[in-house]
């Protein structure tokens, strides 16, 4: 009789020390490095590679240099919809992490197990993604403060407001501005957990029903089969989506830092 498989979906999100670090300890604070950050380099490592091989800067472009000065071109005109000329300079933070974030979704969803490796997707962890929002909140409030001043307040007070009405709207506005970081890491760190546990939990109803028999397997196993090729359709979707729409909201408040609207 066929073991049944033993699939926990949360384990595919553990973070374990590589390469003999378990023990990694630096004044109380442990340093090992991990998975997770194994696949943040290699993430990091594809950019640069992806980046390097399109600055050949030919005057008829390859395909390789084409789909660089293609990517850079989408984000530079999302940043000048969405913040005008003055989005020009903010081109390098948005485009290195908008490539990053999709590369990091795109290299989690990859079939390696096939060949012994499996992929961590270190974007299905808030302090991951919450980083990466919290970097880019710095950056609006460094860039506000840094050119409105303490007119930078403004922002928190939309222009019409009777001022009886200042005292109530002006903390939901504060409010309301302080929870974007949050809300910015929760939407990629919740969209692409919940991908991989959806696979997960297909992937164990693929395997019980083969090992229940072969009624099982097609009434079963078969129908998870194909329902997970097409998850995995979705999730690559998902995967671009989501880097979208975080260079997209980073853009929309580097705007309100700017503009102050």
């Amino acid at each position: 009789m066929a073991a049944e498989a033993k699939v926990d979906p949360m384990h595919q999100f553990t973070i374990e020390p590589m390469f003999g670090s378990e023990a990694w300890e630096l004044a109380g604070y442990n340093i090992a490095f991990t998975n997770s950050a194994l696949w943040m380099a290699i993430s990091a490592v594809a950019l640069w590679v992806f980046v390097a091989g399109g600055m050949k800067r030919q005057l008829v472009p390859g395909r390789w240099q084409m789909a660089v000065e293609s990517f850079t071109g989408f984000i530079d005109g999302m940043l000048e919809a969405n913040v005008g000329k003055a989005g020009r300079k903010y081109v390098p933070y948005i485009f290195s992490l908008f490539m990053f974030i999709l590369f990091a979704n795109v290299l989690g969803l990859l079939p390696l197990g096939l060949v012994g490796v499996h992929p961590f997707t270190f974007t299905s962890h808030f302090t991951v993604t919450g980083v990466l929002a919290i970097l880019s909140f710095s950056i609006v409030l460094i860039v506000g403060f840094w050119k409105h001043g303490i007119h930078f307040f403004s922002l928190f007070v939309p222009h019409g407001t009777p001022w009886p009405m200042i005292p109530i709207i002006f903390p939901i506005e504060l409010i309301s501005f302080m929870v974007r970081p949050f809300s910015l890491g929760l939407r990629l760190f919740v969209a692409m957990m919940a991908g991989h546990v959806l696979l997960e939990v297909l992937s164990s109803f693929v395997i019980d029903g083969w090992n229940a028999g072969i009624g099982f397997g097609l009434l079963v196993g078969l129908p998870s089969f194909v329902l997970m090729v097409g998850i995995c359709a979705l999730e690559i979707l998902v995967a671009g989506i989501q880097a979208y729409v975080f260079a997209l909201l980073t853009s929309l408040y580097i705007n309100d830092a700017e503009n102050l609207h």
